[in-house]
C-alpha cells in the first residue's frame, strides 16, 4: 500500500471531501485508513468503570483507502505516487510525487 501511518492525505470523496488529515492507523486487509478528525461517528457507550459517566461519544471511523490521496507538500495537493528504484548500494524504493517528482518519505513513527 502506497499510503502508511502518519501520512498527510487528501481526502477525495464523502462528507469530509476537500480536508486534509494525518494518517492515524492503516488496515491494509479491509484497505481502509482511519485520519484525524476525519469521518465522526457517534458512539453510544454503556456506563463502565473506566467510563462511569457513560453517553455518545464520537471518534473517528475507518474510510477506504480509494477515498483519498497522497498530499504533497510542494505542489500543495492530492497526488498520485510513483515509485522509483535508487541507484545506491541497496537499491532503495522511494515513492515519488507523479505532479512534481519530490521524493515523499515514509515516516513510519513509533511501532
Amino acid at each position: 500500500m502506497d499510503i502508511v501511518k502518519n501520512d498527510t492525505v487528501l481526502v477525495i470523496c464523502g462528507n469530509d471531501r476537500g480536508k486534509t488529515g494525518k494518517v492515524l492507523r492503516v488496515f491494509p486487509r479491509d484497505r481502509r485508513v482511519t485520519v484525524e478528525n476525519i469521518n465522526f461517528i457517534k458512539r453510544h457507550t454503556r456506563p463502565t468503570t473506566a467510563n462511569p459517566q457513560g453517553g455518545i461519544v464520537e471518534r473517528e471511523a475507518p474510510i477506504d483507502i480509494s477515498n483519498v490521496m497522497l498530499f504533497c507538500s510542494k505542489c500543495n495537493m492530492g497526488t498520485r505516487v510513483k515509485h522509483k528504484l535508487l541507484s545506491d548500494e541497496r537499491g532503495t524504493k522511494v515513492r515519488l510525487c507523479s505532479r512534481c517528482g519530490e521524493v515523499i518519505p515514509k515516516d513510519l513513527g513509533e511501532k
